[in-house]
């Protein structure tokens, strides 16, 4: 019911990103997207493409004066490095010499090898244009999209930086205090998008040294969904479980190398009784992201099952149980190195350096806000399978009638 589809390489004239099934009569503007666009594109630690690149997107389909018309919402992003790579870059044959040189040292870590293998492809150019991060612009404009959507209904996306480069900062209840809110506005504000200053000094100076040393470092980022209500998702058949829909989303994201989902590998080393979470009836926990007199329009409800925990991290069987979703995401250090790594030349089979080509020390912070339109998608998309409707007035009767139900269960 909901789909997407991004078009576009790293140094080609534009990204363009097609959402389909997104209902009529949802206000939308370039602005929530350019928003989102631009926290993307922050971070300490990124590299000399964000001086370039001021993204903005040119809604070119599928909106009329402010609002959704049901059709494919199109998105394009324009790539103003291009006018320094339109001749290496050319569509039309007859690119020659230095402009159409090959890249032929394939990259540790990165897709250039295997995607030359599989494609027969001796110039690494026509690989890594395509899989590099770049395309994730396109995934946050969709995501924008997804969350103005949400919102609606009283949903927030959220996300922070737990780990860089070892430096590790742990959630306490003195931080929790105040809500998965007052953590995301302490985010928003760090130049790493941790909530704790003092973690903060700490990745800074981890990024420093490996910038120093020509290296680079990853971490661990956090992404939480407030507001949603139990049954999300389906036990019913593999590809309907939610948690593992999160996950493929989450992996799909270039250089994430693991998922975790609430205590994620923590349930392992744990007895049962420490990990499941108790089920009590009652007045729910007040949620940040519900109104202090929650409507029926959104949840939680006044009254109903809930947790004083949530190991499970919100799912449970592969359905939301009416608990924010909490997901965490492992990304490796960017691969592209000042020190090159050994390589081997794949049209002379000689050793040597690998390519470099322009890169991040570290790409975490932005690739929590990735993090959050990929998490925005999937929830969006579960979302309209369960209540969906050709407009935002059917699907918010249809929301409205199932909380109803809740609340009456």
């Amino acid at each position: 019911m909901l789909r997407y589809l991004t078009s576009g390489e790293s140094h080609g004239k534009s990204l363009i990103s097609i959402l389909d099934g997104i209902p009529a009569h949802l206000k939308l503007s370039c602005n929530d997207i350019n928003s989102e666009l631009s926290r993307r594109q922050t971070g300490y630690g990124r590299g000399g493409r964000m001086t370039i690149e001021k993204d903005r997107v040119e809604i070119i389909a599928g909106v009329r004066h402010g609002e959704s018309l049901g059709s494919p919402v199109t998105l394009l992003i324009k790539n103003l490095d291009w006018e320094n790579w339109k001749r290496i870059m050319a569509v039309d044959e007859g690119a020659s010499g230095e402009h159409h040189k090959n890249v032929a040292m394939p990259r540790p870590g990165h897709a250039d090898l295997p995607g030359g293998l599989k494609y027969d492809e001796k110039d690494m150019r026509n690989i890594l244009e395509r899989a590099s991060a770049r395309e994730t612009a396109s995934r946050v404009a969709v995501g924008a999209v997804c969350k103005r959507f949400l919102s609606e209904f009283g949903i927030r996306v959220l996300s922070w930086v737990v780990e860089i480069g070892g430096i590790r900062w742990k959630i306490e209840d003195g931080f929790l205090s105040g809500g998965y809110k007052d953590l995301f506005n302490r985010a928003e504000g760090s130049e790493v998008r941790c909530p704790d200053s003092g973690a903060e000094v700490k990745m800074k100076e981890k990024i420093d040294e490996a910038h120093d040393k020509g290296d680079s470092v990853g971490g661990i980022f956090e992404v939480v969904v407030t507001g949603l209500p139990p049954g999300l998702g389906s036990h019913v058949h593999w590809d309907k479980k939610l948690n593992a829909r999160l996950a493929c989303g989450l992996m799909s994201i270039q250089a994430i190398k693991g998922v975790e989902i609430g205590m994620g590998f923590e349930v392992a080393r744990n007895f049962g009784s420490d990990v499941h979470d108790e089920i009590f009836y009652g007045n729910l926990k007040s949620d940040d992201s519900a109104a202090a007199e929650p409507k029926i329009e959104q949840w939680p409800l006044k009254t109903g099952f809930y947790r004083k925990t949530n190991n499970a991290g919100g799912i449970e069987g592969g359905m939301t149980n009416g608990e924010p979703i909490v997901l965490r995401a492992a990304m490796k250090p960017i691969p592209t190195l000042m020190i090159p790594l050994k390589s081997v030349n794949v049209c002379t089979k000689k050793p040597f350096d690998a390519v470099k080509e322009r890169s991040d020390v570290c790409a975490v912070p932005a690739a929590s806000v990735v993090g959050e339109a990929v998490t925005a998608f999937e929830i969006a998309k579960v979302f309209l399978e369960k209540f969906g409707g050709d407009s935002m007035n059917e699907v918010k009767r249809n929301y409205r009638g199932y909380l109803e139900y809740l609340s009456n269960w």
